[in-house]
This record gives structure tokens, sequence and C-alpha cells, in this order.
């Protein structure tokens, strides 16, 4: 059972998350961020993984540490439903069309986090939600799922757009990554024994 819950309290966000890698999709978000609550859905309808995020945070200062919080939590989940990583693919990347934006997700479950990031925004906004938000939700993604992650916008104009293209291709790479490789069985997927 590929499956966890990590639950985060600091003085500045109370998060619950909850996911299932072998799960359908599934998703029940609820972080008090509108948009950010529609790219988490995002996420787990595109990587068949069952999300369920609950987020308590101090948006009477701003979103910043709800988003990031929410992603060092999510890592942390997924670090632990991977387990030592046996029998998965490890690698995905997709190539993401939505409307005018086209984005590039490339991702390795490596245990060493790096992120690259060449996705910028024409807005500072979508809505009350910053666009700068988007690239430190990934950042403790990262981070703390070990993973490497490399996004790269290679067109788009509207901002909308580009930040849910980055969801949704970074959510097929990770579909791709977490799925059991059939032809290996349950080998760890590295020449050093371990990830």
């Amino acid at each position: 059972m590929r499956k966890a819950k990590i639950e985060r309290a600091t003085s500045e966000t109370k998060i619950s998350v909850e996911v299932d890698l072998d799960g359908t999709g599934r998703y029940d978000c609820k972080t008090g961020v509108g948009f950010f609550d529609h790219m988490l859905e995002q996420l787990a309808r595109h990587s068949l993984i069952d999300l369920t995020v609950r987020a308590d945070g101090d948006l009477h200062i701003d979103d910043h540490h709800t988003v990031e919080d929410t992603g060092i939590a999510f890592g942390q989940a997924l670090t632990q439903a991977l387990g030592d990583k046996r029998g998965i693919r490890r690698y995905g990347s997709f190539l993401l069309a939505m409307d005018d934006s086209l984005v590039r997700a490339a991702l390795d479950l490596s245990g060493r986090p790096y992120l690259v990031w060449n996705v910028d925004f024409t807005a500072a906004k979508i809505g009350t939600f910053d666009t700068e938000l988007v690239r430190e939700f990934f950042q403790a993604l990262s981070t703390h799922g070990g993973i490497t992650l490399n996004v790269a916008r290679l067109d788009g104009i509207n901002s909308h757009h580009v930040a849910e293209a980055a969801f949704k291709a970074v959510a097929r790479a990770l579909r791709e990554a977490v799925e059991p490789d059939p032809r290996k069985g349950d080998e760890i997927p590295s020449t050093k024994g371990m990830l």
C-alpha cells in the first residue's frame, strides 16, 4: 500500500496531506486559497495520485506560508509513500500544451533535490494569487520530496494557462515516475542499490 499521511504544524500553518500513489486522481483540497486548490486538484487528477489536503494558514498575512508548507508536506508524503522506491520507473517527463501555453516538465525521484525553474509569468497575480508562489510550491516539493525537477515554459502569454500547464505537466511526469516498472520487478532503479 503506497499511501502516506503527513501532518505539519508551525506557528504559521497547520497542514495535513494524504496521498495514495495507486489511486485514480481523486482529490479533496481545502487550503483557503482558491486558485491553489484548483492547481492541487489538477495535480491529483493528472498524476492519478489521490490527494487530500487540509490547510489552516496565516492568510491574513498572505498566501506564501500556506502554499510553501503544503509543498513541504506533499513532498514528505510522497517520500514516505514511495519507501525505498523499489520497482518504480523513477524518471518521468511530459510536454503539455494548454491553449496558448506549452510547458515541459522532467523529473527524477533520485533523492537528490534540485529545481531548475524556467517559467516566467506576464502577470504578477492570477486573481489574488501571487504567481511567484507557483515556484515556491515546486521548490518545496522538490526539496522535501527528494526530486530533481526541471520545469520550463516554452510558450504562453496567459499566466493562468502557464501556471495550470506547469502543474499538469509535473503531474503527468510524476505519474510516469511513480508507476511500477513491470520489467524490473522489485529492484531499486539505481546501480548504487539505493535512492
